[in-house]
């Protein structure tokens, strides 16, 4: 199982490596393959007065410190052509947000790299259009067909973080779980798929009780990993509070989404 896990973006170095120790337990978990995830930018935050993070310099430092220090592989996003050289330097998978999926130049720089792909499905998008950055993706890395087979050799995956549904919720429909598996793994976003984009007070809201029961969902239907933004205390996170699961309650989410595998 893919795990993806972490803050939603690097508030301090301090943090970082608070929640890093906690998921110090799935990397020793050998039916897992871990990912460390935090973004060093939040470049489509709702308004300017929102916190974005520490820049990319200084987030790469950081990240570079807790690869070396607890061996994990990292995954963060780029929203930039110019900024994948060097993320790539530093990550093992370049994260491509939502917004940006359809993006031609960025998907291209980041399939010039060597590394793994997780593109985000567009909340504007069904999942049979996801076919498409797939393709650029391995037209540029040489491969001429997007298939489930070809993705996975060339570690190329698709994220489900729902749709917009009106102007203020997200809806997860599962039937893109098994329409986007036949393009690419599929990674569910347990998180984002429960943000209420109302842009309130200029921040996005949540309802991060309903996170068990999405991601419980998606085990059943079959996924092959999963993403979770995750902080010791959401409720004073810096970005995407809301959704965001306690570290404390993760534990038991990926041991219940083990059994359901299993089943």
């Amino acid at each position: 199982m893919v795990l993806l896990a972490g803050p939603c973006v690097i508030e301090s170095e301090e943090n970082i490596f608070k929640i890093a120790k906690e998921l110090e337990i799935y990397q020793n978990d050998e039916s897992i393959d871990f990912y460390f995830k935090a973004s060093f930018d939040k470049a489509n935050r709702t308004s300017l007065e929102s916190f974005r993070g520490l820049g990319m310099d200084e987030g790469l430092r950081i990240l570079q410190k807790v690869k070396d220090d607890f061996g994990y592989k990292i995954v963060t996003d780029v929203h930039e052509s110019t900024q994948v050289e060097a993320v790539a330097e530093v990550v093992d998978m370049l994260q491509i947000p939502a917004f940006l999926c359809r993006q031609t130049d960025l998907l291209v720089a980041c399939a010039k790299t060597d590394r793994a792909i997780n593109i985000k499905k567009g909340q504007f998008l069904d999942a049979n259009a996801m076919q498409y950055p797939v393709l650029k993706v391995l037209q540029t890395r040489g491969c001429s067909d997007a298939t489930y087979e070809n993705s996975l050799k060339h570690g190329v995956y698709l994220c489900e973080r729902g749709n917009s549904f009106g102007y203020g919720n997200m809806v997860v429909d599962m039937r893109n779980l098994v329409v986007m598996k036949n393009f690419a793994p599929v990674i569910f976003d347990a998180t984002h798929s429960v943000q209420m984009p109302k842009a309130e007070n200029g921040k996005t809201g949540g309802d991060s009780s309903m996170v068990p029961y999405l991601a419980k969902g998606a085990a059943a239907v079959g996924v092959d990993g999963f993403f979770f933004e995750t902080h010791f205390d959401p409720s004073i996170a810096l970005s995407d509070g809301p959704n965001m699961v306690k570290l404390d309650e993760l534990k038991n989410l990926i041991t219940t989404i083990k059994k359901i595998r299993e089943i």
